[in-house]
């Protein structure tokens, strides 16, 4: 993924502190840390003084005006890479513990100043127990993005690889959504999150869901997130690269689309260059 680093808290803070001086608002942490330190659990992920908890009130310190996103998810933590802990024969993850330990870090992030909470591992229930948890522990203006509609894409390769959060073994289309389902699989999670205390719903990945995108802005009455995945960008980075493409015309038009579509919000690698490419 060329033009993307991982980053310290300290590097971090100073890159989000001069994307704050340019207008940016909010920023998407991923936590990404050494192999050796992850286990079957993901435990790292529940530490209140991980990566993405020093991040967030090293922002909030810095009083740097931007809201923090945080990814909820086991993946980056889990020595398997798989979302969560897993059934005894390892083919899939436990939903139900896994939705427990997700609240838990969900409070965590809250508690170190997190303003919206993403959880992306798709385990059912996920939503309504966050709710429910973050409420009771205080933190009721605390926002859910919910990944309502996440494919178990193969467009994902190059953040895993970045992320170093690729599983070990087998795949993750036993709790993602399979791409060749219709569309009302993707209407039925996306309402179901909605019923249960979404603030906003999240599709993913977003250019070959453009479908997918408008029937769900149709439905739900909340904003309708479409993330541009690393696969996404890491093709039209390539292509550009070969010269077989115009790198800024491809990423006008293809974030065009996903808004023709009906996506309220954009997430992208692009969003720095998107900043220099549309008129003040």
């Amino acid at each position: 993924m060329p033009g993307v680093y991982q980053m310290s808290v300290d590097v971090a803070t100073q890159y989000l502190y001069e994307r704050s001086q340019q207008g940016f608002k909010s920023y998407l942490v991923f936590g990404v840390i050494d192999r050796e330190k992850k286990d079957s659990l993901g435990s790292p992920a529940l530490d209140p003084d991980n990566v993405v908890c020093r991040l967030l009130r090293s922002v909030i310190e810095a009083k740097i005006p931007m809201v923090g996103i945080t990814d909820l998810c086991f993946c980056e933590y889990t020595s398997h890479g798989h979302c969560g802990p897993l059934t005894a024969d390892g083919s899939t993850v436990k939903n139900d513990e896994t939705v427990e330990r997700l609240v838990k870090q969900a409070i965590n992030h809250a508690q170190a100043g997190a303003g919206v909470i993403a959880p992306s591992g798709m385990m059912d229930g996920t939503i309504g127990a966050l709710r429910k948890g973050l409420d009771a522990a205080g933190f009721i203006d605390t926002a859910i993005l919910a990944y309502s509609v996440k494919y178990a894409s193969a467009f994902y390769g190059p953040f895993r690889d970045a992320a170093d959060s690729a599983p070990s073994h087998g795949d993750r289309k036993s709790y993602q959504m399979d791409p060749a389902r219709g569309l009302s699989e993707a209407l039925l999670e996306a309402e179901l999150d909605v019923q249960q205390g979404a603030d906003m719903v999240m599709l993913k990945p977003a250019g070959p869901y453009l479908d997918v995108i408008s029937a769900v802005r149709s439905r739900v009455n909340v904003p309708v997130v479409a993330y541009q995945v690393s696969g996404e960008y890491s093709m039209i980075e390539a292509a550009a690269r070969n010269g077989w493409i115009d790198r800024d015309r491809a990423v006008l038009e293809s974030l065009t689309a996903i808004k023709r579509a009906g996506a309220d919000l954009i997430i992208s690698y692009y969003a720095e260059l998107l900043s220099k490419l549309l008129p003040n």
